[in-house]
């Protein structure tokens, strides 16, 4: 997807596009509000991330009057204002969704996945999921059961949840960032190689007997789960 991150800090803007970017999205960023709402008025982006405290125009002043114009385009607003109040505000000025700072990468990308989902059209949501499949791997979620090809693969629970992460996310670039705050919960990065030891021993299990490789790794960004 194409998106646009209006945001006046220069770390939390190199943080958004990095994570962004790892995962295969494209970034244009502005750092003031009125840059902002021209960039977002003549680009054609699927999703805009907009911080609410901006220099020149403030976040509520951009969406309000990108909103007027007839446009669109799913908006996500970041700010450190956490409040119930503050949330209101932001989705009464046209914001689709509203993440309090700090948060998690990993709940981050969700949400924009989620919003350029939505633009594309997807209708009602689904029934809850109870079964994940890529080829010949499947996941039972409620059993807490793998098979692949018919063969059942006893997994420890770190293991479960580090396939089933993947799984849900197959087809995409996993980076370290998302695996160690989501399977982990780890907010940081301990500089340890858990993620290589535990990455090494699912492959043991799902890919050593069989034909074809499932869990591939790319260098420099992470993982990916495909046929």
């Amino acid at each position: 997807m194409r998106l646009l991150i209006v945001e006046d800090d220069r770390d939390m803007a190199c943080f958004l596009q990095q994570a962004l970017q790892e995962v295969g999205h494209v970034c244009d960023t502005a750092g003031d509000g009125d840059t902002g709402l021209s960039l977002a008025r003549d680009g054609d982006y699927d999703v805009l991330i907009v911080d609410r405290m901006l220099p020149a125009r403030d976040g509520i002043a951009l969406v309000t009057d990108f909103r007027a114009g007839g446009r669109q385009t799913p908006v996500l607003f970041l700010s450190a204002l956490g409040d119930v109040e503050d949330k209101v505000e932001g989705l009464k000025a046209g914001a689709d969704d509203y993440l309090a700072k700090p948060f998690a990468a990993s709940e981050l990308l969700a949400r924009v996945e989620a919003l350029g989902r939505r633009r594309e059209g997807a209708g009602a949501p689904d029934s809850p999921v109870t079964r994940l499949k890529v080829g010949d791997l499947e996941m039972d979620l409620l059993a807490r059961t793998v098979h692949r090809g018919g063969v059942k693969i006893d997994l420890q629970p770190r293991e479960f949840r580090l396939l089933e992460f993947l799984m849900r996310n197959a087809g995409q670039v996993v980076t370290r960032t998302m695996l160690l705050e989501k399977v982990w919960d780890y907010h940081f990065d301990p500089q340890t190689n858990v993620i290589d030891v535990h990455v090494s021993r699912l492959r043991s299990k799902i890919d050593k007997d069989f034909d074809t490789t499932l869990l591939h790794t790319v260098r420099g960004a992470g993982y990916r789960l495909e046929p």
